[in-house]
């Protein structure tokens, strides 16, 4: 695969966030400096946020984001901290696969701070997401901790299994260690998408509580 130049790469971020439907681009910036690209400039809702840092991962060509958007609420949609906290508590009890009352929520200056425990990694990652599309939402710290449940003895072979069933993803080139229930992963991909494919796939391994990611981007 060729080598974009900074300015190919910074012109394909920008015609991928104006044809991205869930970011409004016209206050965004984008500035690339060896194959890191710098997102500056504001959006109107947290979600935003997270869906334009999204959308710059499916570039071919991106090494690394560096971003520095930040949230510019509108007067008319800001929420006191207190009624922002009580929807993020009501979305998580609505949430069926987040057990009741094992997440609590902080909220200070539209900063959310999310704690607990729960037994699965994807618990803690739908508690992050519903705090997220919450409006008035500025941010999220998300500190829930992940039960370390009994790793089964095959989870690197599912691992590779879920791997091998991505047509997105090159398995030959991704190298998969554990130790208990930390996941490494090593070796290169051919672009940022596949490192998300490759750290999804570890994630939903039973077992697993943590994942180290040392996958590279081929440039």
């Amino acid at each position: 695969m060729m080598k974009k130049s900074d300015s190919q790469l910074q012109h394909d971020v920008m015609a991928e966030l104006e044809w991205e439907p869930a970011v409004d681009h016209a206050d965004i910036g984008v500035a690339v400096t060896d194959g890191v690209v710098t997102l500056s400039g504001y959006v109107k809702n947290f979600t935003e946020k997270l869906a334009a840092e999204k959308a710059v991962r499916r570039v071919a060509g991106v090494r690394a984001i560096a971003e520095e958007i930040n949230v510019r609420l509108a007067s008319d949609s800001k929420m006191a901290d207190h009624e922002i906290a009580k929807r993020i508590v009501d979305i998580i009890a609505w949430t069926i696969s987040i057990p009741a009352d094992t997440v609590k929520v902080k909220v200070e200056h539209g900063w959310v701070t999310l704690s607990g425990t729960v037994d699965w990694f994807f618990q803690s990652n739908e508690a992050r997401k519903a705090a997220s599309r919450v409006s008035g939402v500025v941010g999220v710290t998300n500190l829930i901790n992940v039960n370390q449940l009994p790793a089964r003895a095959d989870v690197k072979d599912r691992i590779v299994s879920a791997f091998k069933r991505q047509a997105d993803l090159d398995a030959a080139a991704v190298t998969v260690t554990t130790d208990g229930g930390t996941v490494k992963l090593s070796g290169k991909v051919h672009a940022w998408n596949e490192r998300c494919i490759a750290e999804r796939a570890a994630w939903s391994a039973p077992g697993v509580t943590k994942v180290e990611d040392h996958l590279t981007v081929q440039s």
